[in-house]
């Protein structure tokens, strides 16, 4: 099997590197734009396998037709926050990008099945499902893993436990109207709720929907070690088959009373891609929140179509 990374910078070198360390398939390739880079990067990650004990190879590039046959394709290219940006700033910066990079992948790997990273996530997964023609169950965006996993960690730094020990479920969109559920979270089985007080709850939750920003202010460019992480985990549940249950942007079709968009949801991951959404109950005020971060959503896709319409007038 076959694994593409599009976009050599630090999101997708990562990517790259932490699907090679899981030595799931027979290849990864790392394409970019830049000349040398994807090479440089490819021939780092791996000089790592006698270090890091894996035997999947490793080849970068700058030809899609050395994609071509690829089973994944996690797609990170695009310009990255820059301080003062939010994600939505990068709309029709990275919509170029995204559209252009799917063509090129769908014309090499027509049956691979697509990971979107690039911001703002929830559009950007979109414009690339409208691009590539696939079922809604071959595109998907990573934002959900990424979320919740800074969601645990900032839960196992305050409670000084063990992140394999936190079980959290975090939806909505990629961004500051993201939505976690508390109620749905728990350290061995036990109710966040009956170990943290509310207020040192919400100020997690609050860190957590900013986690991006937070990161943005410190280096003065978005993150990579979590995000391509976050990735390199999705394309493992879906080359195992392994039916993991995570948070992912996906096309909603009247699920949680939402209808065509792309937002975080926990789906079941397998062989094809998307086996199943799942839908938890929701709380009045849960219901809510999910609604608001879906019209931020909206509000997003049709900035967008108007920017589209504007460039064809």
């Amino acid at each position: 099997m076959k694994i593409t990374v599009v976009g050599a910078g630090n999101v997708g070198a990562t990517a790259a590197d932490c699907a090679a360390r899981k030595d799931i398939v027979d290849e990864v390739v790392l394409i970019d734009i830049v000349e040398g880079l994807p090479q440089g990067k490819a021939l780092d990650i791996q000089e790592s396998a006698p270090i890091h004990l894996f035997d999947t190879r490793v080849v970068g590039t700058n030809d899609y037709a050395d994609t071509a046959g690829s089973d994944i394709t996690i797609i990170t290219a695009g310009s990255p926050r820059k301080p003062g940006m939010s994600r939505d700033d990068l709309l029709s910066i990275n919509a170029k990008i995204v559209r252009s990079v799917t063509k090129q992948v769908v014309a090499h790997s027509p049956d691979t099945i697509l990971i979107i990273v690039s911001n703002p996530l929830d559009v950007m997964t979109y414009a690339a499902y409208a691009t590539s023609g696939f079922p809604s169950e071959r595109v998907m965006g990573m934002a959900g893993v990424l979320d919740t996993a800074r969601y645990r960690a900032f839960i196992a730094m305050e409670l000084g436990v063990s992140v394999r020990d936190i079980e959290a479920l975090l939806m909505g969109g990629h961004g500051d109207t993201m939505v976690p559920l508390p109620r749905y979270t728990s350290v061995s089985g036990i109710p966040l709720p009956e170990l943290m007080d509310q207020d040192r709850i919400d100020a997690i939750v609050e860190r957590t929907k900013f986690g991006g920003g937070e990161i943005v202010k410190l280096m003065g460019t978005s993150a990579w070690y979590a995000p391509g992480a976050a990735a390199a985990e999705m394309a493992e549940a879906i080359v195992k088959d392994s039916g993991r249950v995570l948070p992912c942007a996906a096309r909603v079709t009247g699920e949680y009373g939402l209808n065509d968009i792309f937002i975080g949801v926990p789906v079941k991951l397998g062989k094809g891609g998307i086996k199943e959404i799942i839908e938890v109950p929701l709380s009045a005020d849960e219901q809510k929140l999910m609604a608001n971060s879906a019209e931020h959503v909206t509000a997003n896709l049709e900035s967008l179509n108007k920017l589209d319409m504007a460039a064809t007038n």
